[in-house]
């Protein structure tokens, strides 16, 4: 099988092989110890190459999944059509991150002499250098503001080619999956004025709850319970507070502490509240599929960390001029969790004895769609 100058692939008359429609021979002879060419072969380095490019092919999979769901969330409406799509390709991700979580368990049966026998050729190249991996939590929405710098540099410094400098740039400037999320969740039905309006009523059940629990609380006749129950209210007030005063969550996002806007927090806990309703399914699914992304994302992260610990200590530097240990460590933090504001959802959520109740019109928007809902959502 042959390509011309732009890299398009041709089929010839009789078709292709297994190993010609795959290009076997050019992916298999990119697996080349560099301690082989120097006649001194160390044999765990052939699956510490193997490891590493196929978690670029995984990273390359992911980017082309991550790209395809961006496109479709990037539209003034987004079609109810394509949630059933954009679920299935963010389950895919999710899927992907699980055997790259426990493909870290593979490296682990090369030890830490092992390692060493070959590590020194390494230098300087390092992990860090992956472009594909920086491209991945770009178009995630990892912020630039909170990452962690590499040494003293930031990460974008560490590469030197201007073709993939542009790149990054580029996916730093494109609208993040976050982003999209966050403009799909303003549009969620049922917080408009005019329509349920079920911020103001999510308030006004909560305000009457809380003073409910105060009630309870002070008609308690134990005076250290009766302290513990009004500071536990207190307490919940508080916190609930962070979300209904808009200015405490603005604060709270300039502090890395949120990432939604108000609008998109509004959002994402209507549709947990009433995921139960049809036309809440799928999208309670997509914002699952984000938890269990960000979730994945950590555990490889500290599986890394931990393989790195054991590999070369604590206190070595990385191949790549980084603190080695010290840094993947402090990589591990909430600063680098895109969706953030999901896994916080929880200490927000009511019983459903207080929840309010749709409106029969409500209810039927929620249910299915006419025909002219779903023309204009075209």
């Amino acid at each position: 099988m042959s390509a011309d100058q732009n890299g398009v692939r041709s089929v010839p008359k009789g078709g292709m092989l297994y190993g010609e429609y795959l290009m076997l021979d050019p992916l298999l002879s990119c697996v080349e110890p560099v301690t082989r060419s120097l006649g001194k072969e160390v044999h765990d380095e052939h699956l510490f190459i193997i490891t590493h490019q196929a978690y670029e092919l995984w990273f390359k999979q992911i980017l082309f999944e991550l790209d395809s769901v961006r496109d479709l969330l990037n539209k003034k409406n987004v079609s109810e059509s394509n949630m059933l799509v954009i679920t299935s390709r963010l389950n895919r991700v999710v899927l992907i991150l699980k055997l790259l979580v426990d493909q870290v368990s593979i490296l682990e049966t090369m030890t830490p002499l092992e390692f060493m026998e070959f590590r020194n050729y390494l230098s300087p190249a390092s992990g860090f250098q992956s472009v594909q991996f920086r491209l991945l939590e770009n178009k995630l929405g990892v912020k630039n503001e909170l990452r962690v710098n590499y040494g003293k540099n930031h990460y974008i410094n560490i590469f030197q080619d201007p073709k993939i400098i542009n790149l990054i740039k580029k996916s730093e400037e494109e609208p993040s999956l976050c982003d999209l999320i966050q403009r799909w969740l303003e549009r969620t039905p049922g917080l408009q004025e005019e329509d349920f309006n079920f911020w103001e009523q999510f308030k006004n059940v909560v305000t009457s709850m809380l003073n409910e629990q105060n009630k309870n609380a002070e008609a308690e006749n134990d005076p250290s319970i009766r302290e513990q129950m009004i500071n536990d209210v207190k307490q919940k007030v508080k916190t609930f507070d962070t979300i209904f005063d808009e200015t405490i969550h603005n604060g709270l996002i300039t502090r890395g502490e949120r990432r939604f806007s108000h609008k998109a927090l509004q959002g994402a806990l209507m549709i947990s509240l009433y995921r139960d309703e049809p036309r809440f399914n799928q999208p309670f699914h997509v914002l699952t599929s984000l938890m269990d992304i960000d979730s994945l994302i950590t555990k490889w992260r500290s599986n890394h960390v931990q393989m790195v610990l054991r590999m070369i200590g604590s206190h070595q530097m990385g191949t790549g001029g980084s603190a080695g240990y010290q840094y993947l460590r402090s990589t591990l933090s909430d600063r680098y969790k895109v969706f953030v504001d999901l896994f916080n959802l929880s200490t927000f959520l009511i019983s459903k004895e207080y929840l309010p109740l749709l409106t029969p019109k409500m209810k039927k928007k929620l249910s299915t769609l006419t025909q002219k809902q779903d023309s204009d959502e075209e």
